[in-house]
C-alpha cells in the first residue's frame, strides 16, 4: 500500500468498527492527537482512542488533498468527516483536516507514525 492507501484503509476499518484492523496500521510508537491538545502515544493507549471511535458507529470519509513524500516519509494532508452515534443513541458529526506522518518500515510497508486528525483544522 502507498501512503494514500494506508489513509483510506484507516477510513475503511474504523467504519467497518475494526478498531484492532486500524491500529494495525500504526508503528508501535506512533504518536495520536486524540482531541487538540491531547496526545496519546503507543499501541496501547492509540488502540483505547480508536475503540472508542469504533463504538461511536462511525461512518467516516475522507478526501485526500495532498501527498507530500520524501524517499521514507511521507506527509498526508486529508479532509474528513465522521457521523456516528453515542452509545446513548445520540448523534455525533464531527469533521476536520487531519495531517498524518507516515514511514516506509524495512519490509516496504508504510506505517503512521503521527496522526493528528485536527491538524490545520478550523473545523472543530
Amino acid at each position: 500500500m502507498n501512503p494514500t492507501q494506508v489513509i483510506d484503509r484507516f477510513a475503511e476499518f474504523l467504519s467497518a468498527g475494526d478498531a484492532e484492523a486500524a491500529l494495525a496500521l500504526y508503528e508501535p510508537d506512533a504518536a495520536f492527537v486524540v482531541e487538540p491538545g491531547t496526545i496519546v502515544t503507543g499501541h496501547e493507549a492509540i488502540g483505547e482512542a480508536l475503540r472508542q471511535f469504533a463504538a461511536l458507529r462511525p461512518v467516516l470519509t475522507g478526501d485526500i488533498e495532498q501527498v507530500v513524500q520524501a524517499e521514507d516519509v511521507a506527509l498526508v494532508t486529508n479532509r474528513w468527516t465522521l457521523a456516528g452515534t453515542t452509545p446513548a443513541g445520540d448523534a455525533v458529526h464531527m469533521a476536520g483536516r487531519s495531517a498524518d506522518v507516515l514511514r516506509r518500515d524495512a519490509e516496504g510497508n508504510w506505517k503512521i507514525t503521527i496522526d493528528d486528525p485536527w491538524g490545520g483544522s478550523d473545523d472543530r
